[in-house]
């Protein structure tokens, strides 16, 4: 019987609730495989209130880290020893590095997003972006962007206040990049976008079941906008059909799923995921 995992094998972690969904656990495991690296990733419910307990079972099992989604990207912090620049701006943690019992916290979910934008070619620098909602991606994107030199951001958000934080963190420690908070409204939204050079949605409208889209115009694109949308189920929600009608150029979540793992994967192993590889068996899966 040849099974990779053997007495010496690390254990890398996802703790969230819910996990059963999650994509990462494949994704790891095939490149932990390709480069015959010793690590095993596995997904662990842990619900709201344990992330305490959750810390410590990984610890006391000598994990080499592990990945933090909902509802833990933020508790998390107070439990670890160092938090990276970004991700102490950004006020949440997705990624944990154990070295020798002391962990060290990172946020790769804006930095994957930056990394698909840039695999596109897609110039943000300097740039207006447009991003709707103001949940966990849309503050890590935003932040990020803003820290690798965005010019201007603006939230829509129907919860205002939401915006507003995100935007008063933005101005307050990035003045370099000039931030504006608005109530989600789709006229005030269609202006907006007139000069802008990227539009992304951080909603969870569109993703499966729901076909909607959070825009219903189609006259709020134009040819140099490229469209994101961070939802990779399905595949081209109806925000990107549109777009695609209207001649702009877009992409799905896919690609930053892919790259906030791969760039997770570098921090635990030092090794540089197989992108291809993992993009590849991602699409057929």
């Amino acid at each position: 019987m040849n099974s990779r995992i053997k007495g010496r094998t690390r254990l890398i972690g996802l703790l969230g609730d819910p996990v059963k969904h999650s994509l990462s656990p494949l994704m790891h495991n095939i490149a932990f495989k390709a480069l015959d690296l010793d690590y095993v990733y596995m997904a662990f419910q842990v619900k709201e209130g344990f992330i305490k307990e959750g810390i410590e079972a990984m610890k006391t099992l000598n994990g080499a880290g592990f990945n933090l989604t909902m509802p833990h990207k933020q508790s998390v912090i107070g439990y670890l020893d160092e938090v990276s620049e970004e991700a102490a701006l950004i006020g949440s943690v997705n990624t944990v590095k154990n070295v020798d019992g002391k962990l060290l916290g990172y946020n790769t979910d804006g930095k994957g997003f930056v990394k698909s934008l840039e695999e596109k070619e897609i110039e943000y620098k300097g740039k207006k972006t447009i991003i709707l909602g103001a949940g966990g991606a849309a503050r890590a994107i935003a932040t990020q962007l803003a820290y690798d030199g965005a010019g201007e951001i603006v939230i829509f958000n129907r919860t205002f206040s939401s915006a507003v934080e995100i935007i008063d963190n933005i101005n307050k420690n990035l003045p370099s990049c000039k931030g504006k908070a608005l109530q989600l409204n789709e006229e005030e939204l269609i202006r907006e976008i007139k000069d802008a050079s990227i539009l992304i949605n951080c909603t969870s409208v569109g993703m499966e079941p729901n076909s909607k889209s959070i825009i219903s115009s189609n006259k709020a694109f134009h040819k140099d906008l490229f469209v994101a949308d961070i939802i990779y189920q399905p595949t081209k929600t109806k925000l990107l059909k549109i777009a695609e009608e209207e001649g702009c150029n877009y992409m799905n979540g896919l690609m930053m799923l892919i790259w906030q793992g791969a760039i997770a994967f570098n921090i635990w192993t030092g090794e540089h995921m197989p992108i291809d590889l993992i993009r590849k068996e991602i699409f057929k899966s």
